[in-house]
């Protein structure tokens, strides 16, 4: 491996080039690393003791939430709920709000961590319809508003994990009934572009801590409007009103179970923090490597492309002569390169693309020029077998 090749992604001791930032984001800013370490030195458990350093954590808890709130513009900071994952937000959504008899449309580009609570749901008399994509590969809009009329709730992705391709939330809220719901899948768009969740009328926004939102593995949210209330999926201890065996009926405790991570936490803070001055030159950057990824890959023999310039860095191929999991297990041991291949946990998305798998190369805007020239030399040898 050559200096002169490639930037090295080196923290964990293993030289390789990242492009996996999809999956989870392999780099982040300094501010992150070092607040999280600090937690980790000074960690108690916020709100459930009554000494200095507890407090101390519960006030750091509050002033995340308050940053989570203005960051996507929530009613207010007691609708921003802790979770430690994007799937774990989804489903409080999900299972919170949907009862047997009611009808909910979704799409097929959604993620498994919509799809398999809706299967659930669904064979507990729940009414599923899924929205097609179009002939060009994107959601169709038309065909998911169609069939929203006398459904409790509308979920769609903000960007596919896939293909990176992206819905108009403004124009799904504005034709869709107004008294459904609307839930969003942020894992992919957190982080990447502005996202007011009062502006879209967003119900509930799913977000991942870990990617986009340049926190550690752990941190998530769910961020909700007034009228959305789902109940409590998790039951257990909050710290608050201990004296009763039913949950809180207020929130964030309602659906706040259990010892928060405070870690976790810390660090999605300092990362919405440092996206509140880089986010937008973030994006840019990040357009622009897709861009030139994408350039790149089209003049070569032998690949196919499934995605379109996007501010999610997602690129999404196929070798003609390579099964996507042979590839990205390649990339890794011949080049070392770390990209995603397989079906990204979306089934129902490549049942619609027509493919087995593909290969996924996610950019952040950490990466460079030299790491993507390198990948599109190695990419050139893999086509031409």
């Amino acid at each position: 491996m050559k200096d002169a090749q490639k930037t090295v992604f080196a923290r964990s001791g293993v030289c390789m080039i990242y492009f996996d930032n999809a999956a989870t984001g392999g780099f982040k800013p300094d501010g992150v690393l070092s607040a999280t370490a600090a937690a980790l030195k000074t960690c108690a458990n916020p709100g459930r003791s009554g000494h200095k350093l507890s407090i101390a954590c519960a006030e750091r808890v509050f002033a995340v939430r308050s940053a989570l709130a203005e960051f996507f513009n929530a009613p207010s900071s007691d609708r921003v709920i802790f979770t430690k994952n994007c799937t774990e937000a989804l489903n409080i959504a999900i299972f919170g709000t949907l009862r047997a008899g009611d009808k909910v449309v979704s799409t097929v580009a959604e993620h498994n961590s919509v799809l398999r609570p809706l299967h659930y749901l669904q064979n507990a008399g729940v009414k599923v319809e899924l929205a097609p994509l179009t002939a060009y590969g994107d959601i169709d809009v038309s065909a998911l508003v169609a069939a929203a009329k006398g459904a409790k709730a509308v979920i769609v992705t903000l960007a596919s994990n896939v293909t990176g391709t992206a819905p108009d939330i403004t124009r799904i809220r504005s034709e869709i009934p107004p008294e459904t719901y609307l839930i969003c899948d942020g894992a992919q768009a957190c982080g990447h572009q502005k996202i007011d969740v009062q502006a879209l009328g967003i119900d509930a926004l799913a977000v991942a801590g870990h990617k986009g939102m340049l926190g550690i593995q752990g941190s998530g949210a769910l961020v909700f409007s007034e009228r959305f209330n789902p109940a409590p999926v998790l039951f257990g201890g909050t710290g608050s009103e201990s004296i009763k065996l039913d949950m809180p009926d207020f929130y964030p405790d309602r659906l706040e179970s259990g010892t928060l991570s405070y870690p976790a936490i810390v660090s999605l803070g300092e990362g919405a923090l440092y996206l509140k001055t880089h986010m937008y030159e973030n994006r840019d950057r990040t357009l622009y490597l897709t861009d030139l990824t994408l350039n790149g890959l089209s003049l070569l023999d032998g690949v196919r492309l499934y995605s379109k310039p996007n501010h999610f860095g997602i690129v999404a191929l196929a070798f003609n002569n390579l099964q996507s999991e042979l590839a990205a297990y390649r990339l890794s041991e011949e080049f070392s390169i770390c990209v995603r291949g397989g079906l990204h946990c979306a089934p129902l998305m490549h049942r619609a693309l027509h493919t087995d798998g593909l290969v996924r190369v996610s950019l952040s805007a950490f990466n460079n020029e030299r790491e993507v020239d390198y990948f599109l030399r190695a990419a050139e040898k893999l086509a031409q077998g």
